[in-house]
């Protein structure tokens, strides 16, 4: 039997991976009923419905296709280093690495390092066009999650934030 579309299957087997990973781990957690849900209900049931996604993905990519099917391309290694790279360093500036004697720098220079250092992950990106969008999701994040929401975690470096 022959794939239609090897980008399907491998794409239907990472959804049932995550998504069984997300059930697995919400069963710690008391999960309740539809009624009275418990705290691992939504992960349960959200890992459920990635399991059934992807059981449906992986059944698509059996279907008659183009000849040779739809074939997976090389991997894009620049996009993948500078997203990870900038979700790892939005959560090391945001509550700092005390192991590593870095602290935090709160919730507006985070945004700034993940923008801008995710910005790069494109080709021709431009340095301005990221601090741009930087500004204004600092500003709308410390708006929704700051002043509307009331959480509290640190928005500003240590030595501004007094």
């Amino acid at each position: 039997m022959a794939f239609a579309s090897q980008k399907d299957f491998v794409s239907g087997l990472m959804f049932m991976a995550v998504g069984g990973s997300f059930a697995w781990g919400a069963v710690d957690y008391e999960i309740g009923n539809a009624a009275r849900m418990g705290p691992g209900y939504f992960p349960f049931m959200l890992g459920l419905i990635l399991v059934l996604l992807g059981v449906l993905v992986t059944f698509n990519a059996f279907k008659s296709g183009p000849p040779g099917g739809d074939k997976i391309g090389a991997l894009a290694w620049r996009p993948l280093v500078f997203i990870l790279g900038a979700n790892l360093l939005f959560g090391a500036l945001l509550v700092g690495i005390p192991a590593f004697g870095l602290p935090a720098f709160g919730l507006i220079v985070a945004i700034f390092g993940l923008v801008i250092m995710a910005g790069y992950a494109r080709e021709g990106a431009k340095f301005k066009e990221s601090l741009i969008l930087a500004a204004i999701l600092a500003a709308g994040s410390y708006l929704a999650f700051v002043k509307l929401l009331n959480l509290q975690f640190p928005v500003l470096p240590w030595f501004l934030a007094n």
